[in-house]
């Protein structure tokens, strides 16, 4: 790896502990290189949810911006609409 490492301590249950030890067997890597992997993946998943949720934020702001700027008012009959829509469907 080349950088320092850390030493930390973790306390895992029972089903985590195993799984790292049956992904570590089944690789050939020790159980410290599998949870350091795992836990790099978790971080950058964790890292890019928080993106999409910034993005997804951004978005919504963009679009509340534009709807008080326009808002929309329906001028048409929705009943009547409806009516006349369930009038065109076939009886089954």
């Amino acid at each position: 790896m080349g950088e320092r490492m850390y030493r930390a301590q973790i306390l895992l249950d029972p089903n985590q502990r195993r799984k790292l030890e049956e992904l570590a067997h089944r690789e050939g890597r020790s159980i410290s290189a599998v949870t350091r992997q795992v836990i790099n993946a978790g971080l950058e998943m964790l890292e890019n949810k928080t993106e999409i949720w910034k993005k997804r934020n951004r978005i919504l702001s963009h679009l509340r911006a534009r709807r008080e700027k326009q808002p929309f008012e329906y001028t048409g009959d929705l009943i009547a609409e409806a009516r006349q829509e369930r009038e065109r469907e076939p009886f089954c």
